[in-house]
């Protein structure tokens, strides 16, 4: 791989005008390193053609890859020189005319009412300070509908007992209020009694002064599920992201009001839900109409 003073200068506009997250910048990182090995010793990424990328393309999918993650880098490479093209390092843009391949229709997962139930009755069963990090952190998921990155990175004073809204700082720096349920106020509230007095975070991590990982809450939830009597393997922080909007619109929520709780920037990504309640609106006609059932029943 020959290095690309350009590649860098992307990465560092992505972190400074878009707020992008180190875990978002590692991904451009490896996306972009993965091309650059592709093109081999003799040419720069920022150089390649559209020939190039193309080639790039048909590897991938000939290694296998899956549909998705193609699409992401290729998301990755027309982002990067898009942003030459305006930088007015390139006089056009390589990949935009490249196709994505076609991506597989798939319906966000989501537990049912009676589940979440389960699993916040186990969760005020776990004991010490870790059941009460796994029960405030049900509590705030599941009633906020927040990505798991902007919970873990609450500061201690957050949620106070009196707060009827909170406010989110989200992807690209947008900012949006949520509104707060007394249950999740009041895990908080416990949480924050039983943490460290200089803990700078509602979910500290072992070093208090930082916040608790992704992973260590994504066990903490796996040993709910287990508590609960559910598989782990069905259950993550965004599960529960998805559960909360899927719950909310099955209730006769607004979908434009959903968009802004979500803090999606494009309706169309929060349309999606729509599927899902279509998806069960279907198995219930099947279920319980009474032509359905005579067919079935011959």
């Amino acid at each position: 791989m020959i290095p690309d003073s350009r590649v860098e200068a992307f990465l560092e506009m992505l972190a400074a005008e878009r707020g992008a997250a180190a875990n978002t910048l590692a991904a451009y990182q490896a996306d972009m390193d993965d091309f650059s090995g592709f093109l081999g010793r003799t040419q720069q990424v920022s150089r390649a053609s559209a020939a190039d990328i193309a080639g790039y393309m048909q590897s991938l999918g000939t290694s296998g890859m899956a549909a998705r993650t193609q699409a992401r880098r290729l998301s990755a490479l027309k982002q990067f020189f898009l942003f030459l093209l305006r930088e007015g390092v390139r006089e056009d843009n390589p990949a935009a005319e490249i196709s994505a391949p076609k991506l597989p229709k798939s319906l966000p997962k989501y537990l049912s009412e009676s589940e979440v139930d389960a699993l916040l009755d186990a969760a005020r069963g776990m004991e010490g300070l870790p059941g009460l990090k796994a029960q405030a952190g049900l509590e705030i998921l599941y009633s906020t509908g927040l990505r798991v990155t902007e919970m873990l990175s609450l500061r201690a004073s957050a949620l106070t007992t009196d707060a009827m809204m909170l406010l989110i700082k989200g992807k690209g720096g947008k900012e949006r209020m949520i509104p707060l349920s007394d249950a999740a106020r009041h895990a908080a509230a416990a949480l924050r009694a039983a943490s460290p007095a200089k803990a700078r975070y509602l979910f500290a991590g072992r070093d208090i002064s930082q916040p608790m990982t992704r992973q260590g809450f994504a066990l903490l939830l796996k040993q709910g599920a287990l508590e609960a009597g559910l598989d782990p393997a069905r259950l993550s922080p965004h599960v529960l992201r998805h559960s909360f909007a899927s719950h909310l619109l099955a209730h006769g929520a607004d979908l434009r009001a959903l968009q802004k709780l979500l803090g999606h920037a494009d309706i169309a990504t929060t349309e999606i839900y729509t599927h899902v309640l279509a998806e069960r609106l279907q198995k219930l006609v099947q279920a319980h109409h009474p032509l359905a059932v005579k067919r079935e029943g011959g």
